[in-house]
């Protein structure tokens, strides 16, 4: 049975001590994740550091769980025309409770009516299916470095 157990979604900083060093360690670890999936440890949130992390032009929101732990994140960028979801983590032990998609809805409510897009790994299955399940299609795939590809994917605007 699929644990369930509600977070809180807030908006956060990683300019905020000591969140930021929570949010970068959280980020590392879910980025090990994926570049387990996809076999390829060149992802570059993986390599940040707290000062880059800190250097991105990004909203954040968290997923806090019932303890006060970070159990995930997203980062995104916008424009008047579109949202770009940069990045989207949760805790390897938080996995497969949701926490994910409630970001990503979370997301797509505050982006309106604009355009979101999102990209990840090619192989990175878990993912995909997330972001496919929640309406994204497919727009293609790219060879960002010699031998990384990623997918792009979109939701079509009404």
């Amino acid at each position: 049975m699929r644990d369930t157990r509600p977070v809180l979604i807030i908006e956060i900083s990683p300019a905020d001590d000591p969140l930021g060093s929570e949010l970068l360690a959280l980020q590392k670890a879910a980025y090990a994740v994926e570049a387990e999936i996809i076999q390829d440890d060149r992802i570059p949130p993986l390599h940040e550091s707290l000062a880059d992390l800190r250097a991105q032009p990004l909203l954040w929101l968290g997923a806090v769980d019932e303890d006060g732990r970070l159990a995930g994140a997203v980062a995104w960028e916008e424009t008047d025309d579109e949202v770009d979801v940069n990045r989207l983590i949760v805790h390897p032990g938080a996995l497969r409770r949701g926490i994910g998609r409630a970001l990503v809805k979370e997301v797509l409510a505050r982006a309106g009516t604009r355009r979101v897009v999102v990209s990840t790994g090619r192989g990175n299955t878990p993912a995909r299916t997330l972001y496919e399940r929640l309406g994204f299609a497919l727009r293609g795939e790219v060879e960002v470095i010699p031998g990384l590809w990623i997918a792009d994917y979109a939701l079509p605007t009404s």
